[in-house]
């Protein structure tokens, strides 16, 4: 079985459990094959968790989850060293990150420190607990989910923490029949029973390693590099896409493509994975937001603008 046909029997797996969101279940694909983290930004209750546990299963990877209040603690998510009274020595003790998919369950309702916990993580890999530097499981992916913002209890993620996440998508509530669909299948089983592990950690490793490989020409670097400049210079914007945003977008495009059957990036594919790479980090002027523009239509606008330097 190829890394291809490996990568869309995993999304079957995933649609079992997941209806009518076929778009949202790509890009989350998309972005754990890019070597990337996503956030999903969703009112409670439309599968955002039963999203994360499905990819989990379908690619039976190690997976822990934490629900963020505001009493969760950093060393809660990264792990803390405490005496051994028998050995008369500090161990270290595992916190819940150290695992193939760590799924954050409403990261906005804590604390800013420990929603910073898990900035090395993300970044580099690896947590640091008492001047001691831990390599967490390779691979690792993070899916984070926060109430919109405005919600009772929750906090704003600050952009550095933001940048971080190569995706930010919305699952929205399902149509008619997609909920007829879902509440049928609820009745009868739970249909995370019946996902099956298509793929473990160690092949997840070799598809990332694959997906490294697509092919980029000078034309898509340009391409990528112009959105990123005329992001940072549109009057309507206060906040531009940042060099680790330009890197995301690079990477979620080999994504993209390796997942349609490609070993070359084409314009399309960087124009489809722009809209979730850049809506959490492009931040709207208060003028914009005053007259009613819409961060799609600023994207929009900006693919345009690249497509015709």
């Amino acid at each position: 079985m190829t890394g291809y046909e490996a990568v869309k029997k995993v999304i079957n797996e995933v649609k079992k459990v997941i209806v009518g969101k076929d778009e949202v279940i790509f890009q989350v694909m998309t972005a754990m094959i890019a070597d990337g983290h996503i956030l999903i930004d969703d009112i409670p209750g439309v599968g955002k968790t039963s999203l994360a546990l499905s990819f989990s299963k379908a690619m039976a990877l190690d997976y822990n989850r934490v629900q963020f209040t505001p009493d969760v603690l950093p060393s809660d998510v990264t792990g803390f060293t405490m005496l051994n009274k028998k050995t008369n020595e500090f161990e270290f003790k595992k916190g819940a990150i150290m695992c193939n998919l760590f799924l954050a369950d409403e990261i906005n309702r804590t604390s800013s420190k420990t929603q910073s916990a898990l900035l090395e993580a993300m970044e580099e890999g690896n947590v640091t607990v008492d001047s001691v530097t831990y390599k967490l499981p390779s691979p690792f992916n993070v899916i984070a989910t926060q109430n919109p913002v405005g919600s009772i209890g929750t906090h704003m993620l600050p952009e550095s923490q933001l940048d971080r996440f190569m995706f930010c998508v919305s699952m929205g509530y399902p149509n008619v029949r997609d909920e007829a669909v879902m509440l049928k299948e609820k009745f009868c089983k739970n249909p995370l029973d019946e996902v099956r592990p298509i793929i473990d950690s160690k092949g997840f490793g070799i598809i990332k390693k694959e997906v490294r490989k697509v092919y980029i020409s000078d034309e898509i670097y340009e391409y990528i590099a112009k959105i990123a400049d005329i992001s940072r210079n549109k009057s309507e914007i206060e906040l531009g896409i940042s060099p680790r945003g330009s890197v995301a977008i690079m990477k979620a495009s080999q994504a993209s493509a390796y997942a349609r059957g490609r070993d070359y990036v084409i314009p399309e594919d960087v124009n489809e994975v722009l809209y979730p790479c850049a809506r959490h980090r492009i931040i709207l002027n208060a003028r914009a937001k005053t007259s009613g523009l819409s961060m799609d239509k600023v994207i929009s606008n900006i693919c345009r603008e690249a497509a015709a330097k």
